[in-house]
């Protein structure tokens, strides 16, 4: 395989957006290991299977919009390899199928190994999922796409992950999950930030062409707080050990991300912004799992 051909399965997979299935997975089943329950195959499928999701769905977004006519080759980011590199629409597709077989697949080892219910919350999300893109009236194209995937991708996937390791559900598992639905839905916030122009001219009606440019990042900035506050709340009230504290200290790195989206219309800058967002969810997220894993060990 040519070094171009992995250059281009590496675009059309969308690395930046990989995080938010690899968040969620991570703090439900560190929520679980705090409980000292832990299935190492469970997780690994779990976390394979979310991230093929997450790559399908980059993939069904990809073949939508280019359908729709609204891709370019000089749109910002890394999607568009259909106008940008060539490749064939029904490759794209092709792919989008193989993913979502060997997610589903995936989704039955688990499924039989814990509750058939995961699989009904399961193919509920798949539907979501292909609705986000697909359909007379696609939800990204609207002001409710940053909840949308926001929700599917944090609190329905962090309960799952915990469910299938703890099996039960729990409040807490559900509180704690609030943090990570509220970043995921800052990444999508942060990408239709990028895309502004574009999505002006392709007639979409996102949050930020709604409240406008400022409003978006407004919001953007609002998240980041909220989510930080969650994470104090909390601590104060004992659902969560003092040393997820040590996510506080990416504030640091984050409470510029909004204003990068006004003071530039450069898209390299536009990216490298969304890229922070991107990374702010991973970095928020390993910390809070790598919190959980030291307080089922060393109570403070």
């Amino acid at each position: 395989m040519s070094p171009n051909i992995l250059v281009i399965a590496w675009r059309l997979l969308r690395p930046p957006t990989l995080t938010a299935s690899l968040a969620p997975v991570l703090v439900g089943t560190g929520l679980a290991i705090a409980e000292q329950k832990f299935h190492f195959w469970l997780f690994l499928s779990m976390l394979i299977s979310s991230m093929l999701i997450q790559a399908g769905a980059n993939m069904i977004n990809e073949y939508m919009d280019y359908k729709r006519g609204l891709d370019h080759k000089d749109m910002v980011g890394i999607a568009g390899t259909i106008v940008r590199d060539g490749i064939a629409p029904g490759l794209v597709l092709a792919a989008f199928w193989l993913t979502i077989l060997i997610a589903v697949l995936l989704g039955v080892y688990i499924s039989s190994s814990t509750s058939w219910w995961v699989a009904v919350v399961g193919v509920i999300s798949m539907g979501v999922m292909y609705l986000y893109s697909g359909g007379p009236h696609p939800i990204s194209s609207t002001p409710f796409g940053e909840v949308t995937a926001g929700f599917f991708m944090g609190p329905v996937i962090v309960m799952i992950s915990y469910y299938i390791q703890s099996g039960h559900l729990s409040y807490h598992a559900f509180w704690t999950s609030l943090p990570i639905g509220l970043l995921i839905g800052a990444i999508l916030l942060a990408n239709n930030l990028r895309d502004y122009v574009h999505d002006v001219q392709g007639g979409r009606k996102t949050l930020p062409i709604i409240l406008g440019k400022k409003g978006g990042a407004t919001v953007l900035g609002g998240t980041f707080i909220l989510s930080y506050a969650l994470i104090l709340l909390l601590v104060a009230t004992k659902q969560l050990t003092p040393w997820a504290l040590i996510t506080l200290l990416l504030v640091f790195s984050t409470y510029k991300i909004p204003g990068r989206f006004l003071v530039t219309s450069e898209g390299q800058e536009l990216q490298s912004a969304f890229k922070a967002t991107s990374l702010t969810l991973i970095r928020f997220s390993f910390v809070l799992f790598l919190s959980l894993l030291i307080g089922a060990f060393i109570r403070i």
